[in-house]
């Protein structure tokens, strides 16, 4: 099976229109279709000429102004509750009816038959940012709606949401196909670029803003648009994915077992290559990622995770080593590459524990941040202290040892301590003293030991441990106490 999440159910769609569209208008009465409402007798041939004869120029003018494109609405509470004038927006102002879902059609190239829908908020930004929400195997445009918190996030922020939904009787995207694979390629990475160019168009979008997060084959989907168009998509988030290129098929399949298994190793450089390669010749800016997976996945294993961490960093120049690690949540570790901040080249959080279908509220908005769309773009950084760590570090050819200082800078007692930082790679502990150290390498955590836990305020408790190493030597760079950022020095 596909990679999927229980949909949620679909809204009932009434059908509206644009200026200059055909259309007809539904209700539902206790699940029960209205018949639509009758129109008026067409007018006599010599009263139709004449009225054509006058309205010809201002309907030339109009269609030659206005997008080709159709709307349908499915009913939002928000908007159902909101005044008229936040619904029925002016046809200068916008495209569609503000804060209620809409379908909207003839959007610009679409090879695969995608389905686009978009929320526009009331208070939509003058140049608003676009966030495209792509849906999981099994879902829709409505479900994703439905099912996550980004609509109710641009009422606040003013953003726009696109929500691609698939045709295809798996409802999966396809990520596994060489045209999906290449930029232009003609599948369904072109139909969502020409829905972000639709929105870009009709509300004077800010294209440096634009955007894409997705669940499962929506995740892999995310991967795959910040390959094909990294000129269009500043960033993504990505829940439950793989890497680029992963699931790539040449038979038609749309399922890569290997992949979703979670045995499809590269080195940083050839995953980075594979994404490279969907738009060869391109020397400009690659887009941020933010990666989450959960380690009891069992649909996309949890491999797959370390990979994409591989793939990004290569291609965004920055090291393997994180930068950062802390835990924002219980049972998450967060590691960040390239930056220590909100905004770092790459971001992944791993939540031990969790499967395939991780997503929850809350986590779009931590989506958010990591765009720059919350808080004035900056979003809340995590806090630094009341603690500070200072490392010594003594090494010799393939060995080390090195003795950290953790200080109490607050005003109250630590009572239980645990230090969370991330190895440099090629580092092992082997032993460890006054503290206990697990695992070995990549992300630690030392935890206090019996007779060490208590710290009073401006008082200081030291452990150490000896590792082993492969040529980097360098000390820990980042520390967490408790969940909570250390300074360091």
């Amino acid at each position: 099976m596909p990679p999927c999440r229980r949909a949620h159910s679909r809204r009932t769609l009434n059908v509206g229109a644009l200026p200059h569209v055909n259309h007809r208008t539904f209700r539902r009465e206790r699940g029960k279709d209205v018949t639509p409402r009758t129109r008026p007798h067409p007018p006599r041939r010599s009263s139709l000429v004449a009225l054509l004869a006058v309205l010809l120029p201002f309907l030339t003018a109009g269609l030659l102004a206005a997008p080709q494109a159709a709307a349908r609405t499915a009913p939002d509470a928000r908007a159902e509750a909101a005044p008229a004038a936040a619904v029925a927006r002016a046809t200068t102002a916008a495209a569609v009816p503000a804060a209620t879902l809409t379908e909207v059609t003839g959007f610009g190239a679409n090879p695969s038959n995608l389905q686009m829908y978009v929320y526009v908020p009331a208070n939509v930004a003058a140049h608003p940012a676009v966030v495209v929400a792509v849906h999981y195997c099994t879902g829709s445009g409505p479900a994703m709606y439905a099912g996550t918190e980004f609509a109710s996030l641009a009422d606040s922020y003013g953003f726009v949401v696109v929500y691609p939904s698939v045709t295809r009787a798996s409802k999966c995207f396809d990520v596994a196909s060489p045209a999906a694979l290449r930029r232009g390629g003609g599948s369904d990475p072109v139909g969502i670029k020409s829905m972000v160019d639709w929105v870009a168009t009709q509300y004077s979008a800010d294209t440096t803003k634009v955007f894409a997060t997705g669940i499962s084959s929506g995740a892999m989907m995310t991967n795959v648009l910040l390959g094909d168009y990294p000129d269009v998509f500043a960033a993504g988030a990505a829940f439950s994915g793989v890497p680029f290129g992963c699931f790539a098929t040449t038979d038609g399949s749309e399922w890569n077992s290997a992949c979703a298994g979670g045995t499809v190793s590269h080195t940083p450089q050839e995953w980075g290559d594979l994404v490279r390669g969907a738009y060869p010749g391109y020397t400009g800016p690659r887009p941020r990622m933010q990666l989450w997976h959960g380690t009891t996945d069992d649909t996309l294993r949890y491999p797959n995770f370390g990979e994409e961490i591989k793939q990004w960093t290569n291609v965004l120049g920055v090291s393997q080593t994180p930068a950062a690690t802390d835990t924002p949540a219980t049972g998450w570790t967060r590691t960040r590459y390239g930056a220590t901040g909100d905004q770092a080249p790459v971001e992944a959080i791993s939540l031990q524990g969790v499967g395939h279908n991780l997503y929850a509220n809350g986590m779009a908005a931590r989506a958010l941040t990591f765009f720059g769309l919350t808080a004035g773009g900056t979003g809340p950084q995590p806090p630094a202290g009341p603690c500070k760590v200072a490392v010594t570090t003594s090494a010799w050819n393939t060995g080390l040892t090195a003795t950290v200082t953790l200080t109490n800078t607050g005003t109250t007692a630590i009572d239980g301590w645990r230090l969370a930082f991330t190895l440099p790679s090629g580092q092992a502990v082997t032993n460890g003293w006054n503290a206990t150290i697990a695992p070995s390498s990549g992300a630690v955590t030392a935890t206090n030991v019996a007779y060490n836990g208590a710290v009073a305020p401006n008082a200081s408790v030291s452990f150490g441990y000896q590792a082993t190493h492969t040529g980097n030597s360098a000390s820990p760079g980042a520390f967490t106490l408790n969940g909570t950022a250390c300074t360091t020095g």
